[in-house]
Parts: structure tokens; sequence; C-alpha cells
């Protein structure tokens, strides 16, 4: 395939992926007790659409699939067929169906034997069709279908090419449908001196016997049809054929319930790789890095002596914050695109466990970055799974409580604080405590004598290997969950945690960065070493009196700050750095955050907030416990970026002398949190 066609074919993949996206979407929202017209419409054309583009790329699968979802569709529009849930569930399993084709067209893999005919023969059932053949029948099968002869002139406009219509594209689908002569005009072709490359001269008279109806030939044209003269006449007449599924179920023009077709608006947007996006953003970073130097050399100089060169820099930096910014904002996209997921999810997964459950959302067009929506999704999924298995009661429970039958999971996305907060809420039956206290001593995550707080037990559920699920199911019981979930979430530099009202339910609550890409991060000195701390990690920053810091069991120090006592961590015994303040009276302390956690930092000195490029180790070194990445100062030093959570856990155990403490038993790290 050459490259011009295979770029188109990409754009169709692309589209076809959002169109489907969009099918789930409308379905969703469908109400069995009355069809919404509008939606019924957006399916429709979703289904069009992806029909009208597969047969010009050859893509007879889908093609043969989307026309009798169409007809189903079609007849919803009219009124014939009310949307009961057998409707749509089979509407939402034909919607997989097509996806299934659309990956395999992308990747160019096969399809499996008699993917879609069982949901195709179902699909004919409901909408009164006669049944697809299958591939298993189709040897038996005689057809009397004969031969029609179109004659049909086919003038694009000049702006057609430049517009993105391939007319070629079109001829080889007609040579597709049957016998085809192709002539062509040239009559409209100018003198060399006056010819615009990028305009359509040529125009094409065709003869095409076929066993297609006019009405499917016409579809070959609907995408240009504003681009282009078509005249389509029959020469010959056509005769019945006994494959009624080969009829148009639609017509071209309104009719009944079918909405007039919409004017089409210029598009107010392009599409971009992500690897372009990408490098751009790797551009912006080093320049961000120069302008840095640049400011730091420059720091010391007169701003009377140097006007011109002072102002040119800090002009510098406003645009580079600026342009930053512009850029970064180009990576930003909703979590509309995984909280559109979360519907489907929750209606199968309560159906299969005869649940009644409600999803309501809120936030969903709360923008971060792509890498983190995409690293987002399985965390999400699985978090929301566990509210439906684990939290949710069966309805004739809830009835009982007092409850309503139906339980209702809450979704919601925030921007608090430079993050973004992903809050999920439901009124089921809460974490029961004393179940989930035994379990975690009998599967040994901690020792039969822990004494732990109600919020401690409840933080249990996120131990490696913990479950309280009786039986292995296909949902839960593995004892692969909650922990994946913390561990991914924390390796993108966020936080999950869970509060709990035994009876009425959990509240799982995950703090993102809103970008990997950059951070507003604060330079601390320990000696002659610098280090970066997140500013939205940063509560505030101390400098305690002597009696205001205790040493406690295990030679870990506490600092009282305003009556509790928070576990502070020495950066220089962590990374083993001499000449340091070594007593946190003598120095400061910087208190941060992680989730509901607190820790201080002992370090020598602030240097001040900067922006900072976020660099990664992976590619170049093993991961470093403490340690999430890297950057380039203004100096052109090396500076690392500390990771909030890897040095919460690395405070259990740490002893009060100056050598590196052992490593803590999990046991311990347990109790501790």
């Amino acid at each position: 395939m050459d490259n011009e066609l295979q770029q188109f074919k990409s754009t169709y993949i692309t589209e076809c992926l959002e169109l489907l996206s969009n099918m789930e979407d409308s379905l969703m929202n469908l109400d069995e007790a009355s069809a919404d017209t509008e939606e019924l419409n957006a399916i429709f054309r979703c289904a069009h659409s992806i029909k009208g583009g597969a047969g010009a790329f050859g893509f007879s699968s889908i093609a043969n699939f989307t026309h009798i979802l169409e007809a189903l569709l079609d007849q919803m529009r009219e009124g014939k067929i009310a949307p009961s849930r057998h409707v749509i569930d089979t509407l939402l399993k034909s919607k997989d169906i097509v996806l299934t084709m659309v990956n395999a067209a992308r990747d160019g893999s096969a399809l499996p034997d008699g993917l879609g005919e069982d949901v195709a023969q179902e699909l004919a059932k409901i909408c009164n069709m006669p049944a697809p053949v299958k591939k298993s029948d189709k040897d038996t099968v005689k057809t009397t279908e004969s031969l029609t002869l179109y004659r049909i002139r086919f003038i694009p406009h000049p702006s057609m090419i430049a517009h993105g219509s391939d007319p070629l594209l079109l001829l080889r689908e007609l040579k597709r449908m049957g016998e085809c002569t192709i002539t062509a005009d040239i009559s409209r072709i100018p003198d060399l001196h006056t010819l615009q490359c990028e305009n359509s001269y040529l125009g094409w008279e065709i003869t095409l016997a076929t066993t297609k109806s006019k009405s499917l030939i016409a579809e070959v044209f609907e995408f240009v049809e504003d681009e282009c003269e078509l005249v389509m006449e029959e020469i010959a007449p056509q005769h019945e054929t006994v494959q009624a599924a080969e009829q148009d179920v639609h017509q071209q023009t309104p009719s009944g319930g079918q909405a007039p077709k919409e004017q089409v608006q210029a598009s107010t947007s392009i599409r971009v790789d992500i690897d372009k996006v990408d490098r751009l953003i790797n551009m912006v970073g080093e320049i961000v890095i120069i302008q840095a130097m640049l400011s730091m050399q420059t720091r010391f100089l007169i701003a009377q002596e140097h006007t011109e060169l002072v102002g040119g820099i800090n002009e510098l930096t406003t645009h580079t914050r600026e342009l930053q910014a512009a850029v970064m904002a180009i990576r930003m996209q909703p979590v509309k695109s995984i909280f559109s997921r979360m519907p489907r999810l929750v209606r199968d997964l309560s159906g299969q466990l005869g649940k009644n459950i409600r999803l309501e959302m809120s936030g969903e067009n709360t923008e971060v970055d792509k890498t983190i929506i995409e690293q987002l999704a399985d965390p999400l999924t699985h978090m929301i799974r566990n509210s439906i298995d684990h939290g949710i009661e069966m309805p004739e429970q809830r009835v009982h409580e007092g409850k309503p039958a139906q339980g209702t999971i809450h979704l919601s996305a925030a921007h608090r604080g430079g993050r973004i907060v992903i809050e999920i809420s439901d009124d089921g039956a809460g974490i029961n405590r004393d179940k989930v206290l035994a379990k975690a001593k009998e599967k040994h995550l901690i020792t039969a004598d822990a004494n732990l707080s109600p919020e401690d037990i409840d933080q249990l559920i996120f131990a490696p290997g913990f479950s309280t699920a009786e039986t292995v199911t296909s949902i839960s019981g593995r004892g692969v969950g909650m922990d994946v979930v913390k561990r991914n979430i924390e390796g993108i530099g966020g936080t999950v945690t869970v509060a709990n009202t035994p009876g009425k339910g959990a509240h799982l609550t995950t703090s993102l960065p809103l970008t990997l890409a950059i951070l507003d991060g604060m330079i601390v000195r320990v000696a002659s070493e610098f280090y970066i701390i997140p500013i939205a990690n940063i509560i505030e920053t101390l400098r305690p009196k002597a009696e205001e810091v205790r040493d406690i069991a295990d030679g870990q120090s506490v600092i009282n700050v305003r009556g509790n006592f928070v576990p502070i961590l020495y950066l220089y015994r962590l990374f083993s750095i001499k000449n340091a303040v070594r007593d946190a009276s003598k120095g400061l302390v910087v208190l941060v955050e992680n989730g509901h956690e607190q820790i201080g930092l002992v370090v020598d000195e602030l240097v001040g907030q900067q922006q900072v490029v976020i660099k990664t180790l992976e590619d170049n070194a093993d991961p470093v416990e403490g340690v999430s990445g890297a950057t380039i100062l203004g100096d052109g030093k090396v500076s690392l970026i500390l990771d909030i959570v890897g040095l919460r856990r690395m405070t259990n155990g740490l002893l009060a002398h100056d050598d590196m403490p052992p490593e803590p038993t999990p046991d311990k790290e347990l109790q501790a949190a």
C-alpha cells in the first residue's frame, strides 16, 4: 500500500475508534422507556460513517456487519423497534465486534473464524431481516442475482483533492462492485503554465455492471457529494435478488424519524502524531534549561550597566514559561476518555453479579497530561470493579438494611492545588474491619499481636496479596488487586487513600500530578549536593528547637509539630553525604505529605523555587528508592528529584547512626503505616 493510501487508512481507523467510543456513550445514555431521537441519530451516524469508509478501503467484513447494524438502528429511529435492554445489549455487543474488526484492519491481522456471526444473526432477527449466510453455509446457497448496467459521470470540483479526498479511491471501490469500464475526461486540463498542482482537472465516464443496488453505489460518493458533479443512470433493467440484505435500508433523503443532513462545518482541529508532540515538548524543555542557565549567569550583573541584556533575559524568561505552558496544553486531555469506559463496565459487571448499580460521574472535562491518562486507565478500572464486587450489596440485602435497592457509585475528577484528584465513593457496606484484620493475620501480613487503629486497618486493603474474597472468580479473589493499584498510582507520582464508614460505604481518593514532563520544585542543599522537592508535596518549612526533636524506638526521630509527632528523615544519611548538618535543630525541616501521611526532610538550606524539566533515569540506570527522576539546574549540574512516596517507605527502620540501615520488613512497614 502506498504512503498516501496508508495515511488515509490510518485516518479512517482513528476516526472509527472515536466513532465507536461515541457510539458506546450514546448507547449507554439510551432510555429503555423512551428513546431519544437525537441519541438514535447520533448512533446511526456513527455506524453509517464506519460503513461508508469501510467500503472505500475494501474492509468488507466491517461493511457487511455494519450494514445489518445500520438496518436495526434505522428501524429504531423510525420508532418500529424499542430500545429494550436486550436490544441495547445486542448493540453493545455489535460495537465490540466492529471494534475487533477495526483493530484487525489497523494491525493487518486475520479475523477469527465466525467473528460476529451469532450477533449478526441476532441483529437480523430483531429487525426482521433475512438472516445473513454463515460461512459454513455459503457453499450450499445458490443465488439468482442478475447484473444491472449503470452509466456514471463523475466530475470532481477543482478543490476536491485540496480538501483531502482522493478520487482514485472511489474509482477503486467501484471496480470492486462489478465489471467496470472507466474513461478519463481530460477536456478540463489547462495549459501547463496555468496548471495548479493541488487542483483536480480530470473527470470520468464509468460503465458499471453490478448486482449492487443504486443506493449502495451512491454510498461510494456520499462523503464527496458536495465536492463533485455526479450523474448516475440505470441503462438496463434491474432484477430482484434473493439476498435481501444487499438492498439498501435507508433513503438518501430524510424520511420518517430520520434527521435531515447536517451542514458540514469547517474543521477547527488537526490530527498530529503524538511522537511529534513529544519531540516538540523535549525541545521546549531544552530551551527552558538554557534559559535557566542564562538567568543564573546574569544574576550578578548590575542592572544599570546592562539594562538591555537584563531586560532581554527577563523577557525571555516570561516568554519561555508561556511557551512551555502552551506546548504542555497540547498534551492535556479531559479524563472523559477513560471515564467514558466506566458506565459500560458498571452495566456489564453489575448484571453479571445480579446487582442494581447506578454510576454517577462529574468533572469529566477535567484535563490532565495524556501520559497520566494512559497509565490511569487500569487502576481506575480496578477500583470501580472493587466497589461493584466488594462494596455494593445485593438488592435484597440493601432493602433489608433500609437502603434503596439500587446502589450508587460516584466517580469525580477535579483540580486541587496543582494536582488532579479523582474520587470514587459508594453507598455500599464499606470495609468490614474485623474481617480485614483477621484475613491480614491469617495471611501473615501483620503479626498476630498487632494493634492497629481503624484507619490503619482500612489501609490493609493495599497490602500485597490481600483479598477478602472466599472463592476465586473471574472478578476477584486472586490476591492481585489494590496493591497493584497503589503501586501503579505511586509509579506516576500519585497517592491513593481510603476513607471508610462501615455500613455506609467507602471513599477512595487518588491524587496525581497534572504532568510528568515538568514540575514546580523547591531546590534544597545538603552539604554540596542539591535536590528537588516537588512543591505540590510541601506543607511548610520549620526550624525546630532542640526540645522539639525526639528519638524513639528503632533509632527513628520525630519532630513535634503543634502536638503531632511526625517522623523525620536525614537526607545526608540516606545518600551518604559528608559534611552536612546532622542536627535537625541546626538545619531546616521541610514538612512534606504523601496522601494522609507526613514526614520531615532535614536539609541544610533552601535555595529557591524553580520550574524544572523532568528527565527520566529508567533508560540509563536501575530504579533508585526515593528518587523519581533528575533535572539540569541553571549552572548545568544534575540534581535528583525526590520521590516522597519512596522516602516515606524508607523512614521505616532507619537507624540513628550514620551507617545505612537494613531493609525494613513487610510487617514493620504495615504497622508503621
